[in-house]
């Protein structure tokens, strides 16, 4: 019964930057790979970034990639996403998910998921 709580989601300016934190509550996930996902009004589910238990690998959509750094605190029980250089296409709920596969997170399946954080970039 792990629980995910985003945060740090709002309203900024593109070109802005913003970091969201995903602090999980009721058991650890130190042991799973964590990631990020993010919806827009009428689009489907996304994938953004990812990060191996470990935290040695991390991997990237291309629409974010070298904007967006994805990190993981254990002792925290936190995974965090840096975004810089925002665009309006950006827009979107944000979420924060837990698998216990890379592999599985990065195609949308995951074992924990969070509510949600509202990130708006203005032009």
């Amino acid at each position: 019964q792990v629980q995910q709580v985003e945060s740090g989601g709002g309203l900024v300016q593109a070109g802005d930057s913003l970091r969201l934190s995903c602090a999980a509550s009721g058991g650890t996930l130190s042991n799973y790979a964590r990631g990020w996902f993010r919806q827009a009004p009428g689009k489907e589910r996304e994938f953004v970034a990812a990060i191996t238990w470990t935290g040695g690998s991390t991997y990237y959509a291309d629409s974010v990639q070298g904007r967006f750094t994805i990190s993981r605190d254990n002792a925290k029980n936190t995974v965090y996403l840096q975004m810089s250089s925002l665009k309006p296409e950006d827009t979107a709920v944000y979420y924060c998910a837990a698998a216990r596969l890379t592999s599985s997170l990065r195609r949308g399946v995951a074992d924990y998921w969070g509510q949600g954080t509202q990130v708006t970039v203005s032009s």
